[in-house]
């Protein structure tokens, strides 16, 4: 029972570190902090997803609370729901990593993520419920079905547009075979747009695999052979997107930032006309942003933590490199969905291509990540070799950054240098990955 919460839940092996009884000592904890008499569950297209569930719905029963049960659908659709109703809610799904990963994500009453005291209260109360003695919980309960789970939410994707369509915009939607491949083309055809899927065929165990947003090599060949105007690669739960434009390149989440922040700015949309970052945001991103005079609020690696400064009213919109885009004004979490149309429609309205756009949105600095496995803490490896990312930041000076920080969600340590040229933030990365591997030794 060594999990604990990352930056997004929490997640490991499933059937291994991740099984049915840490899911029911979980579901136990949760509830006992949130207090909330309903609870909405649902979970992506992984093969351990039916038996993690069924023990979250025991737990859950045995406390006496209410279950509806939306069963596959994307972790946005979940979060209105559980705004919409006022009620706690759960995904279980692992994002973006492999089929035989599994984790789960909770919601608190209102569809926000959890604040930091209520994740501290459900790890302590988890805690507690492992050093006890083991609790085998059954139930017989056939939980409510939600008749139509994501009906709501796509009429809020639709509504966001304001009455726009996508009509003429051809576009190729990759669905990692994950929990929006039977939602995203109703969706997007609903708007106009000629659309098409790849990576939409979910068998338990193709989630994520070489797809999606972790892999969109594929969807770019796609977008290139067909001359489509624009891809959308989608993580398995569908909460970051990931874009391709008219010319193959990727526009990833500081991309889209740029892009959606001066858009919004130039509406007089965006809130103090600031955005919410983190600081793998890329250097060329900030100082696009900079030249645009729109400040930015870094915040640490998380989309919960974006959330957290967004609730407090820093600002309206905030996102990641790594493709979680947040519209405050629109949903309470990440939407790969909401994310892609609103990419979609502001290609449309500017009346140039998405290669153009992407292009001119920033000038990037080369950026080298590496993660490094570990078999133990992150923490006395990173202090470890402080004095080495010291003098990689002296030697980098004004015109580059270095970033060592453990994984949120894996047993990674992640080494991300910037640099003006590309070949020294290589040099700089690799010395790094090489004193953390020695030091793990």
């Amino acid at each position: 029972m060594a999990l604990s919460f990352g930056t997004d839940g929490v997640r490991g092996v499933a059937q291994e570190l991740l099984d049915e009884n840490f899911v029911t000592y979980l579901a136990l904890a949760a509830s006992n902090v949130l207090k909330s008499d309903q609870w909405i569950l649902g979970r992506d297209t992984r093969e351990s997803g039916v038996a993690l569930s069924s023990a979250m719905i025991a737990a859950l029963d045995h406390e006496g609370i209410e279950i509806l049960d939306v069963g596959v659908v994307p972790t946005p659709a979940i979060a209105l729901l559980s705004r919409e109703q006022n009620c706690a809610g759960a995904v279980i799904s692992a994002s973006h990593n492999p089929w035989t990963d599994n984790g789960v994500k909770i919601f608190a009453p209102g569809g926000r993520k959890l604040h930091d005291r209520e994740q501290t209260g459900i790890e302590n109360k988890l805690q507690q419920l492992i050093s006890q003695p083991p609790q085998e919980i059954r139930s017989n309960l056939s939980p409510r079905l939600h008749p139509k789970p994501t009906d709501s939410w796509a009429m809020s994707l639709v509504a966001a547009l304001e009455g726009r369509t996508l009509e003429g915009m051809r576009i190729i939607i990759d669905c990692a075979n994950g929990s929006a491949s039977h939602i995203a083309f109703a969706i997007f055809n609903e708007v106009g747009a000629q659309v098409a899927l790849i990576n939409a065929d979910p068998n338990g165990r193709n989630i994520n695999e070489d797809c999606g947003s972790t892999h969109p090599d594929g969807l770019a060949k796609e977008v290139l052979s067909t001359g489509a105007d624009l891809g959308l690669a989608l993580d398995g739960d569908a909460d970051r997107l990931i874009g391709v434009a008219s010319d193959g390149s990727l526009i990833d989440g500081d991309i889209q930032i740029c892009l959606f922040a001066k858009d919004l700015a130039d509406r007089d949309r965006l809130m103090h006309r600031k955005a919410i970052i983190t600081p793998m945001t890329n250097l060329g991103a900030r100082i696009s942003l900079e030249k645009a005079a729109i400040g930015t609020i870094e915040v640490p690696v998380g989309d919960r933590n974006i959330l957290a400064e967004l609730e407090a009213g820093s600002s309206n919109f905030g996102g990641e490199q790594s493709g979680h885009v947040i519209f405050h004004d629109i949903a309470t979490t990440g939407d790969g969905l909401l994310s892609g149309l609103l990419l979609a429609d502001l290609v449309k309205r500017k009346g140039q291509s998405s290669a153009a756009l992407a292009s001119a949105a920033m000038s990037r600095y080369p950026q080298v990540l590496i993660n490094v496995p570990i078999d133990s803490n992150a923490s006395p490896i990173i202090k470890a070799i402080e004095p080495k990312i010291t003098e990689s930041k002296l030697r980098l000076g004004s015109a580059g950054r270095v970033l060592v920080r453990p994984s949120g969600t894996e047993a990674l340590i992640r080494v991300m240098v910037e640099a003006e040229k590309e070949q020294t933030a290589n040099d700089e990365a690799k010395r790094l990955a090489s004193f953390i591997k020695s030091a793990a030794d």
